[in-house]
Parts: structure tokens; sequence; C-alpha cells
């Protein structure tokens, strides 16, 4: 597996990179077959440190996990705990779905957007009814079956997929709802 260990504004000492490598190692190697790479981002917020990390795995789905801790040992160890509770609850679905896999999940590219809130924006009638776009970015569409979107949705922590439905090969939407089911929004063509 592949590392990408950095820190935002602070210094990651070798101690600390091989500390992550061996611990985060043990957790994904029990719990996935064939992990691909992970990144671990550090930073500081006010006091305390904050770690985030991302593990791509070779069905294609990515499990993520964030914690703050005063130290930033502890920080890491708050998200490597979260990330073996999201890896142990999804074992059997991952390895179950890995196996009628023969290939990575295929992506595909779209733009994103993020729009501009109502707070952010002028009080006066707006010039026209476009709205006002602050960022663009570039986002990848997975092609996946319902419960293997449910599932990296979940794994993400995202409140909302948008994926390539398989079954169908149309775009779908699955999406977690007030009540905590889970909504899914399949279009007819």
């Amino acid at each position: 597996m592949r590392y990408q260990i950095t820190g935002k504004h602070i210094d990651i000492g070798d101690a600390l990179q091989t500390h992550v490598k061996d611990e985060l190692g043990a957790v994904v190697g029990k719990y996935a077959e064939r992990p691909t790479d992970a990144n671990i981002i550090f930073s500081k917020s006010a006091h305390e440190y904050v770690c985030e990390a991302t593990v791509h795995l070779s069905t294609g789905l990515t499990a993520q996990a964030k914690a703050h801790a005063t130290e930033i040992y502890a920080a890491f160890d708050d998200c490597s705990q979260k990330m073996e509770k999201q890896l142990r609850r999804y074992k059997r679905r991952l390895k179950d779905h890995h196996r009628e896999r023969s290939e990575p999940v295929e992506l595909f590219g779209a733009s994103s957007y993020i729009l501009a809130s109502e707070g952010e924006t002028d009080k006066a009638e707006p010039e026209s009814l476009q709205p006002m776009i602050i960022a663009e970015m570039e986002s990848k569409i997975p092609s996946l079956s319902v419960g293997e979107a449910v599932m990296q949705m979940e794994l993400a922590g995202a409140p909302v997929l948008v994926f390539r439905n398989e079954g169908k090969d149309g775009l779908n939407v699955v999406y977690r709802r007030d009540d905590g089911n889970i909504g899914w929004i399949d279009p007819k063509a």
C-alpha cells in the first residue's frame, strides 16, 4: 500500500510516519483485501490536532475517517479507531463485492459546483436569476450497484452519492433521509 502522509503548516517527523504506516497498515490489512493507497493529512485547529485519513480499496471504494485531539498521536489513534470500526462493519460486504467484481469500479468525469448561499450575496435584488458560482471542481461518478453505492456513501460519511447504476446504465442517487433510512432516486429513462 502506498502512503502519503502530509502536514498542513506542521512538521511530520519520521517517528510519526512510521507509527502511521504500522498502525494503519495493520487495521486496513485486517479488514480489507489489497488496499491500494492511503492519504493521511495532519493539521492544527486552534489547540487541537486534526487527522484526516482516506484509504482507497482495490474494489474502487473509499473509506474516510477524521478525528481531533490535543496531541497528534492521539488524533491519529482516534482516526485509526474510526477507520477500523467502519471497515469492520463492512468487512463481509467488502469481501463479497470484491469476489463478484472482476475489475475495479469504473469512474466517469463530471463537473461539480459550489453555489453561493444567500448569506454570501447582497440582500438587494439580483441582476439575474442565475446563481453565483464560487467554486468549480472535477468530480468522479462511480459505476456501482445500489448496494455498493450505499456502502460507499456510508464509508465516506457523505450525506448523498451520485452514481451510475450498473444494472440499468443510468445515473442514480442514494441519500440519507431525515428519518435515518436511505433514499434511492432511480429516474426512468
